[in-house]
């Protein structure tokens, strides 16, 4: 994945951000997909809220790029993300 410069990440839409009002983790094609997933969980200054509503997005973009995701919900894969750590 190539990393997006200031003109590219201000010409997406803020609908196609995990996160939109911060314009946190796009999700324009399966490489950021699976990356906006990766680093879910260093996502920071939040809410519950605003959490449901970007995985809710990232499984929109998933299952439109034929991206696999293997927790059923933000919680699990952050619990995932900690017992890989451990």
């Amino acid at each position: 994945m190539s990393k997006l410069d200031a003109r590219e990440r201000n010409a997406i839409p803020a609908r196609q951000f995990a996160f939109p009002l911060q314009r946190k983790e796009p999700l324009e094609n399966a490489s950021h997909v699976r990356n906006a997933v990766a680093r879910f969980d260093q996502v920071t200054g939040v809410s519950d809220a605003e959490r449901d509503e970007a995985w809710q997005r990232i499984e929109a973009a998933a299952n439109l790029y034929g991206v696999v995701l293997h927790a059923t919900s933000w919680r699990e894969l952050l619990a995932r993300q900690a017992s890989a750590r451990s």
